[in-house]
């Protein structure tokens, strides 16, 4: 063969050779980068799927605790819905006995005193030692100041005030008073119960006049005073002597009288047919 087409066949062979060695390096790097990069999105997509599946989680147990509020909020509505058609009733109740006593009293102060002149006497020496003690001859009514029955915003009688009580009911259990009846009832003045402790034993005047006239009756009984001849209403401070103009005038507002009752009187409430509400 000739010189000439030897050396053209080396060449040809030598530059496929070069030209086969050439492709097979690049493919391997590229490969390589590519699988690098292939692990880097894997690994980047193994975390967001792991943020996914946390955020799913976190998603899932607040709609569980919102559907849990929804429910206790649908409970808590419906409890006070409960509780103020009972705030309703207690409040029509409370009026109507209200208005039942505001009328039964009206009777009551138009209608002489029921006391023979001897148990007058009496209640006429107790009004004289005791300043803070009220005696109307001619109708029978009696009025203890509550300063001395009661400490401020208290319903405990003083046992300082055991020694007119005790007197009080010695001439309700003598003689011809011993057939009559009483009628307690407590009145406060226009200041509402602000002390924290006073508030939790009367939420409202409305309670602090009641629970006074309670009191009172108890202890009448514990004198001797059958409780059967007894009964008990507050006003609040709805039904002042005076105007509550200053601290002098809000004291006499703050009392509680004893109606001296016939036995037939009505007033006391001896209703043989009650209406009773629902």
């Amino acid at each position: 063969m000739p010189i000439i087409v030897r050396v053209c066949l080396l060449s040809a062979a030598c530059l496929f050779t070069l030209s086969q060695t050439s492709c097979h390096r690049g493919p391997s790097a590229q490969v390589r980068q590519s699988m690098y990069r292939s692990q880097q999105l894997y690994n980047q997509n193994a975390e967001l799927a792991m943020q996914r599946d946390q955020f799913q989680q976190s998603a899932n147990a607040l709609q569980h605790e919102r559907d849990q509020l929804a429910m206790r909020a649908q409970t808590l509505e419906s409890n006070l819905n409960i509780a103020n058609k009972r705030l309703d009733n207690l409040n029509v109740e409370r009026s109507e006995m209200q208005q039942r006593y505001v009328s039964l009293m009206k009777k009551a102060k138009g209608q002489p005193s029921p006391l023979d002149g001897e148990a007058t006497r009496r209640f006429q020496e107790l009004a004289d030692k005791y300043p803070d003690f009220e005696f109307d001859p001619h109708t029978g009514v009696s009025k203890f100041h509550s300063d001395i029955l009661f400490d401020s915003g208290s319903d405990v009688i003083k046992s300082s005030a055991t020694e007119i009580l005790t007197q009080f009911a010695s001439i309700m259990n003598d003689g011809n008073a011993k057939r009559l009846n009483v009628l307690v009832v407590g009145h406060t003045d226009d200041k509402a119960i602000s002390k924290a402790s006073t508030q939790r034993l009367h939420r409202t005047n409305w309670h602090l006049s009641t629970n006074r006239a309670n009191s009172v009756v108890l202890s009448l009984s514990k004198y001797g005073v059958k409780q059967d001849r007894m009964g008990a209403a507050g006003y609040s401070m709805f039904q002042p002597v005076v105007p509550n103009e200053n601290n002098s005038a809000r004291q006499k507002n703050r009392r509680v009288e004893i109606f001296v009752l016939a036995p037939d009187a009505v007033v006391a409430g001896w209703d043989p047919n009650p209406t009773l509400l629902n």
